[in-house]
């Protein structure tokens, strides 16, 4: 169910440079799944739209939300200077979430690339069985890296070599000799596309999630069309709107 309401800020810090951790204290978590997202508005009363953020983590009592974000603009500029027991006005919770039942007694890879990684953390919390953690970084700024780790094997690769393997997710993959029969994962598209090739090649069921191409993230932009394989029994064309239909989609089923 998706409502408005205001929360309240628990904490925020700086984990990396641009990167903030923000625990929100909201009723919304009690609904949360790993993959959906929130909308958060900014005070300008000139921005329309709120601006939508990944869930990353939902505490034990489900009483608080955590989002991790980087500050890409004046919205998210906004969010940064925000302080404990200040308010903000939030939408959720937003979309659909990674499907945990593919995956349970399956090997499976847990896959997140730069701010890709903070929707992972809550789904590497409830996913229960053999998984295998791999998030990939631009450099040695291993953000959530040990909150990955209380979950299981995390394996790290970065693009400047600084720290894990160097290169990428695909290529830890290969350092490392892992293997899954499942693949669930949040990145840029680059690295969504090559691993809908590698499941592919490798008959692999992957689930992907395409949300860092939203702008408004409540389907009123059409900023965030994807082709699909399948008619859009609304529209008849071969489209959706990553917002509404996803962010989470079976590879298969979006032509990236």
């Amino acid at each position: 169910m998706k409502e408005k309401t205001t929360a309240k800020v628990l904490s925020q810090r700086e984990i990396a440079p641009r990167i903030y951790d923000l625990w929100l204290e909201t009723d919304l978590a009690v609904q949360a799944k790993p993959g959906q997202f929130i909308g958060v508005y900014p005070k300008n009363a000139a921005t329309l739209l709120p601006r939508p953020i990944s869930i990353c983590e939902v505490n034990g009592e489900r009483t608080a939300l955590r989002i991790v974000y980087r500050v890409a603009g004046q919205g998210t500029a906004e969010f940064s200077a925000l302080k404990e027991n200040d308010s903000i006005d939030i939408l959720g919770t937003l979309g659909n979430g990674f499907p945990l039942e593919a995956g349970r007694g399956k090997r499976c890879f847990l896959m997140g690339g730069g701010i890709g990684v903070p929707p992972i953390l809550q789904l590497a919390k409830e996913l229960e069985g053999d998984k295998s953690l791999i998030m990939g970084y631009r450099d040695g700024n291993l953000f959530l890296t040990e909150d990955f780790e209380k979950y299981g094997r995390v394996y790290v690769a970065t693009e400047d070599g600084s720290r894990g393997t160097k290169g990428n997710v695909l290529d830890a993959i290969e350092e490392n000799g892992l293997q899954a029969d499942v693949i669930y994962a949040c990145g840029p598209m680059p690295m969504l596309r090559a691993l809908k090739e590698y499941a592919r090649r490798h008959g692999i069921k992957a689930y992907i999630s395409l949300e860092e191409h939203m702008a408004c993230g409540v389907g009123a932009c059409l900023g965030c069309v994807v082709k699909t394989k399948e008619v859009d029994h609304h529209s008849h064309v071969h489209n959706a709107r990553i917002c509404t239909d996803g962010p989470v989609f079976d590879a298969e089923e979006v032509d990236i």
